[in-house]
């Protein structure tokens, strides 16, 4: 008890949440959440064996709901690693009467989602039924632009609702969590198992019609367990697949895991019409219960890497009123041939690790696996995309010597990097990521917490393999969207005869100093005050041009037009001298291990005309290449190997 009243405390403390824990909670907040009408009310708040409130009436003692938070009961985190905690109300008949978010985090969130916008989406689960007939209604959609962060929230108010609608029933572990492969189940009895091999299911059916194989094989292996105790679930399933599956539970019943291989289906056909699964029969203590279509879920393969590939695995929902499955049972399989059947019965008794109620809590939820599933298609397209770059960089000198296919070939992949990437995908990478990540290093480096978002991950690890191959220029020139707006409009503006300003050189390289300023002014601020330097970095454009999509206040609408229109006359003006994250992504460029881009002797000293074309002034006078300010877009690479542009080259034609 003392252990984890620590652990919580101290969680909540280093990660600036709120104290509402310390302070309890009121019979006012008892009652908004639960919507009672009751005159007098009790709160009796109890540890053991879960971590809630409930509330009585203080008249006749009735139980009329209770009251938990979904950080001390399934240890909810949300994208940035720390706590998120809502307070979720379940009255008697097992509905959602409220739930209230108390805390979070979340960086992510500032980009275009308001804390008033998640409050809101967390008022919108009162009224969902998670009593006996199952969820009644459809929990709200996820907010966009914070899909990982509102489906966390998503699966933690109902499976914390689940756990409140049935936490008076004992028997099944539901809350405490160890991590275990496939082997350390078994060790601790998660499972009652049976094989039956042809010959002796040809023995018991003689007469079968087809025959059955008179040869070695498997007729039938099967594992049987409950999947309710979250060691066993979280480990089976995934804590995301866990999460999803008991919410949609009805509140009243258990999970029971069926799972098989070999040449007989526990599951068969039959039911798709009958709506009832005939070849399994339950039975205790003389009750015998056949399991029905209402309720199944038809699962995947497991999480553990040695668990055994199985032909198919069931969860059937089971009626507490029927069988109780913290109890020893019997579930039999029937097989039938003909007119005879063969009965092949599993004694099922749960080991006592899965039995008795613990103090410990569960480990925070996972989500990042659903999110890597349901983006797949996106990652792939991304992926593609970050192929074609990479060939692009790696063979750029046979690339530049076809100065129209560079040309065009650098257009569209601007554009779909704008369009697709940015408008469509919101693949926009941040300063406030790059100073999530230092804190993250600083405070305990989590890969769950980065995974959560897979184009953000795939796109800041292939920046950060660029940063040691080619520089910074592999994302400011190539992959990040407002870049590519600033160059495709400044393109835009140069075909329609707009004169460009050049910024003499001594200007030039003092308004360097800008960026590097508010990069660290931002990252400083940070560590003093996550919401200050989060306010700071709406100096990034991103937010409004990319991730909103140009639907905001006007004060931000007229600040991207600033920039947007500085940039017809100077290119990428906001790149070269107020972009945060080019600051951030300039410092471990120096640490670049390859030098791609060629010069000549004669460079800055006989010929400055790459250091004219050089499009953000990355080239000073003495024909040097800064690495901090290139963003490679190769137009210098284009002139040196041009023999009618680049000035040696034209010398040496005239020589020959």
């Amino acid at each position: 008890m003392k252990n984890r009243a620590l652990f919580i405390v101290i969680a909540f403390f280093l990660s600036a949440v709120s104290a509402w824990a310390d302070s309890g909670l009121d019979l006012g907040d008892a009652r908004d959440l639960l919507g009672l009408q009751e005159p007098e009310i009790s709160i009796q708040e109890q540890v053991e064996p879960l971590p809630v409130w409930q509330v009585t009436s203080a008249v006749d003692g009735r139980v009329l709901g209770k009251i938990g938070s979904t950080w001390e009961i399934l240890g909810s985190t949300g994208y940035s690693g720390k706590p998120l905690d809502i307070l979720v109300g379940v009255d008697a008949s097992g509905i959602i009467t409220g739930a209230r978010l108390i805390a979070h985090a979340e960086p992510i969130l500032t980009l275009g989602i308001s804390d008033q916008d998640i409050a809101d989406y967390v008022n919108r689960f009162a009224g969902l039924n998670m009593g006996p007939q199952g969820m009644e209604g459809s929990p709200p959609d996820i907010i966009s632009r914070a899909t990982v962060s509102t489906g966390v929230i998503r699966d933690s108010i109902l499976h914390t609702a689940r756990v409140l609608a049935h936490a008076d029933h004992g028997g099944l572990e539901r809350v405490r969590f160890q991590s275990a492969n496939w082997a350390a189940l078994s060790r601790l009895d998660a499972f009652a198992t049976r094989s039956v091999t042809l010959r002796d299911a040809r023995a018991a059916l003689p007469d079968a019609s087809p025959p059955i194989p008179d040869k070695d094989g498997t007729f039938l292996e099967v594992w049987v367990s409950v999947l309710d105790p979250a060691t066993i679930g979280q480990n089976l399933l995934g804590a995301a697949g866990f999460h999803r599956v008991m919410a949609a539970l009805p509140a009243d019943h258990d999970a029971l895991l069926v799972a098989s291989r070999g040449l007989h289906s526990h599951r068969g056909t039959a039911w798709r019409r009958s709506g009832v699964f005939e070849r399994i029969v339950l039975e205790q203590n003389g009750q015998r219960f056949v399991p029905g279509s209402d309720g199944y879920q038809r699962l995947d393969q497991f999480e553990p890497g040695d668990a055994p590939d199985v032909k198919e695995a069931s969860l059937f929902a089971i009626p507490r009123d029927q069988i109780n499955l913290a109890d020893p049972f019997t579930l039999t399989i029937i097989a039938t041939r003909g007119a005879a059947s063969f009965e092949m019965p599993v004694a099922v008794a749960l080991g006592e690790a899965f039995l008795k109620p613990a103090t410990a809590l569960p480990t925070p939820t996972l989500v990042w696996r659903a999110a890597w599933v349901t983006k797949k298609w996106s990652v792939l397209g991304l992926s593609l995309m970050l192929g074609t770059l990479f060939m692009i960089l790696l063979f750029q000198d046979a690339f530049v010597k076809r100065p129209r296919l560079w040309l065009w070939t650098r257009t569209a992949f601007l554009t779909v990097t704008f369009v697709w990437l940015g408008l469509i995908l919101g693949a926009q990478l941040s300063v406030v990521q790059v100073v999530a990540f230092a804190h993250s290093l600083l405070n305990g480096f989590k890969w769950d917490v980065f995974l959560m978002e897979p184009l953000i991950f795939v796109l800041w690890g292939f920046t950060a393999l660029g940063l040691l191959f080619w520089g910074r220029g592999v994302f400011c020139g190539w992959l990040c969207p407002f870049g590519a707006l600033q160059e495709l409009s400044n393109q835009a503006a140069r075909r329609l005869g707009i004169k460009q300003i050049t910024v003499p050189p001594a200007v030039h390289e003092r308004l360097w100093v800008i960026k590097y300023t508010l990069f660290l002014a931002i990252l400083g601020l940070s560590f003093y005050s996550m919401t200050d330097a989060l306010i700071l970095a709406e100096a990034e454009p991103f937010k409004t041009a990319i991730s909103l999509r140009f639907m905001r206040s006007w004060p931000f609408l007229l600040f991207v037009g600033a920039i947007l229109f500085a940039g017809l006359f100077v290119e990428r003006a906001y790149c070269r001298y107020l972009c945060p994250l080019g600051a951030a992504l300039a410092i471990p460029a120096k640490l670049k291990i390859f030098d791609w881009l060629r010069r000549r002797p004669q460079c800055g000293r006989e010929c400055r005309l790459c250091e004219q074309h050089c499009t953000v002034g990355a080239i000073d006078p003495l024909g040097r290449i800064n690495p901090n300010e290139c963003i490679l877009c190769l137009r210098c690479q284009m002139i040196f190997h041009e023999p009618h542009t680049c000035t040696v080259l034209k010398r040496r034609n005239r020589a020959a």
